[in-house]
């Protein structure tokens, strides 16, 4: 396990093996999360959404141009 300390400052260090595990680099944005029990969740974001583009094909068949997708309006 492991741990650090918070300084006077508020600021504390994440550790080396943590910040291996989870990829952080000098950056990287952490997301916290407070949870009814009184435990925190710690998220590194380093992926953003932008990194999904192109994983997903689109569906062979009919395709519709934006005015029949409007056709209510």
């Amino acid at each position: 396990m492991a741990e650090s300390t918070i300084t006077a400052k508020g600021q504390t260090t994440v550790p080396a093996q943590i910040r291996e595990q989870v990829g952080a680099t000098p950056g990287t944005r952490l997301v916290w999360h407070v949870m009814p029990d009184g435990s925190i969740i710690v998220r590194a974001k380093t992926k953003s959404i932008l990194d999904l583009a192109g994983t997903l094909k689109a569906p062979e068949g009919k395709h519709v141009t934006v005015e029949e997708m409007n056709a209510w309006r």
